[in-house]
């Protein structure tokens, strides 16, 4: 691996450590992690003085997660290739663990507002398996770097 792959993934690993945190604080700060904070949050409540989401608006929030979503598992995801744990079946279950929790993350609350309540659960649970998978994908980048002395 050249030096250059090594540079750009510990740098981008940091990034990503800041976003996923400065994630959860405004996930915490404007949702909440309360099952019924959250449900508030996007059907409203009177008392809260919280408006019910519309579809209009959760798409307006969706699309650009859409895309940020994307485009970080895809260079994280791709970063793996350039490891030794390219070939194991370890980044099969990365993958699929990710686009799925990246999926029900998104588009959740779309399930919220329009079928049932009950899919709060699923937010939430979705945001906290995306949360721990993108430092675990991190990890291995790390220990691969670790394991290669720098030239």
């Amino acid at each position: 691996m050249h030096k250059a792959y090594k540079v750009s993934i510990l740098y981008f690993s940091i990034f990503t450590l800041m976003l996923l945190v400065s994630g959860i604080m405004i996930f915490e700060s404007k949702i909440g992690f309360e099952v019924n904070r959250a449900l508030a949050y996007y059907i409203g409540d009177k008392e809260l003085f919280l408006t019910a989401k519309s579809n209009s608006g959760i798409l307006k929030s969706a699309l650009p997660h859409i895309f940020a979503f994307a485009l970080l598992s895809m260079v994280t995801l791709h970063f793996l290739v350039f490891t030794r744990y390219r070939n194991k079946s370890i980044v099969k279950i990365l993958l699929y663990t990710i686009l799925s929790a990246q999926f029900f993350e998104i588009f959740s609350p779309f399930l919220i507002i329009n079928i049932s309540d009950i899919f709060i659960y699923l937010k939430i649970v979705s945001f906290f398996i995306y949360v721990c998978m993108i430092p675990v994908v991190l990890y291995l980048l790390f220990d691969s770097i670790a394991q290669i002395k720098f030239r």
